[in-house]
């Protein structure tokens, strides 16, 4: 059992606290443009995986693929992103953004970097490169847990 003041028994929490107060500062700042975190969270992460699949951006969110659904629904309704056929299969739709999607992910762009320059106040370069740093270090090890949870090989490299 890890000794009571050892930073690692309290990663966890500290992790999910300020996730917890981030998303919170975010979504103060962000009401404006009407849009859920989970919305918002879909389109930045689209942008990053254009013509993604409705569960292959379900698991990069980690949430179902029935509520993701529920999601694109109201994006695409709201002019934001469409579906099309893949070529290869006639049951799989792909996702991509439209034109009006630029302006929304531009505006949380603009608001996530305020956001993470005002919370990284007074911490040097070099603290906040060693914080992250050790952060992938955590999640590159997390990852081969869940890899290994579920029964997969290990990663290469």
């Amino acid at each position: 059992m890890a000794p009571r003041n050892d930073p690692r028994e309290s990663l966890g929490y500290l992790v999910t606290d300020l996730a917890r107060l981030f998303g919170r500062v975010f979504d103060r700042r962000a009401a404006h443009l009407d849009l859920t975190r989970v919305q918002w969270r879909a389109l930045k992460r689209l942008s990053c995986s254009e013509g993604a699949t409705q569960v292959e951006l379900a698991d990069q969110l980690d949430v179902e693929p029935i509520a993701l659904g529920r999601v694109i629904d109201r994006l695409q309704k709201a002019g934001f992103v469409e579906r099309r056929a893949d070529p290869s299969d006639r049951r799989v739709w792909r996702l991509y953004l439209l034109p009006p999607s630029q302006q929304v992910t531009d505006e949380v762009e603009r608001l996530a970097a305020t956001l993470r320059r005002e919370s990284t106040a007074g911490i040097t370069a070099a603290e906040l490169a060693t914080t992250l740093s050790v952060l992938q270090r955590v999640r590159g090890n997390l990852i081969e847990l869940d890899r290994e949870d579920r029964g997969e090989p290990p990663s290469k490299g």
